[in-house]
């Protein structure tokens, strides 16, 4: 399972889900449900989701050093400022969020199951083998992060 590591685009994995997503709330329609306003409360998250990972970017633009999910190793600088004092993953957590929104949107109940499967993807194949690589980079001082700062949120 190793081979899956760092290999998938992050954007690759977004737009499968949300296609995925689309795709069951246009064939199971018996499994859609009704909110007020959900399309509203969905653009909102979605928004709230970009403004995440737009932080989580910005963070890493300060700091001069790599914002590609799969080139770790080219980290110049542990980033543990701005929003990454409260999630090590913020740009992971803009995209949960984005993808919430869009469950929200479609008003499906396995659309927001998808969004499991997402994170515990995300999470095994790209996470845990950024924090390997990183805990290496930066040894005791990752390390340290790791126990202070959460993973997601």
């Amino acid at each position: 399972m190793n081979a899956l590591e760092l290999k998938v685009p992050t954007v690759l994995q977004v737009l499968a889900t949300g296609a995925a997503m689309y795709g069951v709330s246009k064939t199971l329609p018996a499994l859609q449900f009704s909110i007020s306003d959900s399309k509203w409360l969905g653009g909102g998250l979605a928004i709230i989701g970009l403004g995440i990972g737009v932080m989580g970017v910005t963070e890493f633009k300060k700091a001069q050093t790599t914002v590609n999910p799969h080139t770790p190793e080219r980290s110049e600088h542990l980033v543990t400022s701005g929003i990454y004092q409260y999630s090590r993953n913020p740009m992971y957590v803009g995209l949960v969020f984005i993808l919430l929104g869009w469950a929200l949107y479609l008003s499906h109940l396995i659309a927001f199951a998808l969004i499991i499967i997402f994170i515990k993807y995300m999470s095994r194949f790209q996470i845990q083998a950024e924090e390997k690589i990183m805990t290496e980079k930066f040894g005791d001082k990752y390390k340290a992060y790791l126990v202070r700062v959460r993973r997601w949120i």
